[in-house]
């Protein structure tokens, strides 16, 4: 047998043990973001549920790694089915995904429950007002000065959110980039130029706005329930990605103000799960009808 074999077959044990809780589905392929633009990608990624109908095997948590992936004895593999493998690939693969699990503990470990699961649609869902609000309420919290606006990237969401327990692992894959919270300060007509663009082309992630868009263009725009005032100067919380060109977006451009915070959106994220399960709170969000494209 080939060495390239056997690495095919431990890196599928791998997948099927469940230590990424994420998979490319079977028709996973690069495809044109906007007409015309060859060089824009978008990959197209699926929740996958483990067949482990030969072996009983199921995605282990911290403390269930036995019971979950069973255990090697010498060359024998006692899966959780009440099979044994004796010697060969299987054994093999047990052995090293049993083996790597003391690493992976860290990142199996509970620190919320949602009771449904939560994706990322555009041009509103659950999942990116759940982002963008957390963003805003962390820099608020941060910079001690009143938020009243919060612009975001879909693409800084990469997973779902899983329904039943979250792990460590589910929110640093669904935000794994190294971006801090930015505080701007902007005048309204700076903020009505940022939202004309997006109606143009695309909406972002958009929190304390409430804007309708027809043809291209805004109809009406509202901050914190008020109509968009352009001589006014508001604060805006955003991530340092979207400063100066990220997504094709310049927040941090032509504005009277930028403050940059050395915390990770993951790290504002992750406190307010955790903030959330202290409370006895499950972690549910909603859509608001922020954004209505006509």
């Amino acid at each position: 047998m080939g060495k390239g074999f056997v690495l095919r077959i431990v890196a599928l044990a791998v997948l099927a043990a469940g230590l990424c809780r994420t998979a490319p589905d079977a028709g996973a392929r690069a495809a044109d973001v906007r007409d015309g633009d060859s060089c824009a990608f978008v990959f197209s990624w699926d929740r996958s549920r483990i067949d482990g109908h030969r072996t009983g095997v199921t995605c282990p948590s911290a403390d269930n790694v036995t019971e979950a992936l069973g255990k090697v004895s010498g060359c024998r593999y006692y899966s959780p089915a009440g099979k044994v493998f004796r010697g060969g690939a299987a054994a093999e693969a047990a052995a090293l995904v049993i083996g790597a699990q003391p690493v992976m503990a860290p990142v199996k470990q509970v620190v919320g429950h949602s009771p449904s699961a939560m994706k990322a649609a555009y041009p509103e869902s659950a999942l990116s007002n759940l982002f963008v609000d957390t963003i805003m309420e962390s820099v608020e919290q941060v910079s001690g000065r009143h938020v009243d606006a919060g612009i975001v990237n879909f693409g800084g969401i990469r997973v779902d959110m899983p329904q039943g327990d979250i792990l460590v692992d589910d929110i640093m894959s669904m935000f794994p980039f190294k971006n801090s919270l930015v505080y701007v300060s902007m005048k309204g007509s700076r903020l009505r130029e940022i939202l004309e663009a997006m109606a143009a082309d695309r909406f972002q992630v958009l929190g304390g706005i409430r804007v309708v868009a027809e043809d291209g263009r805004i109809v009406s725009a509202e901050v914190g329930g008020e109509p968009l005032d352009d001589g006014r100067i508001y604060g805006l919380a955003t991530i340092t990605f979207l400063l100066h060109g990220g997504d094709d977006l310049c927040l941090g451009e032509n504005v009277e103000e930028v403050v940059e915070y050395p915390v990770d959106i993951y790290d504002a994220m992750m406190d307010y799960i955790k903030s959330e399960t202290a409370a006895g709170r499950d972690i549910t969000y909603g859509t608001d009808g922020r954004v209505v494209i006509r």
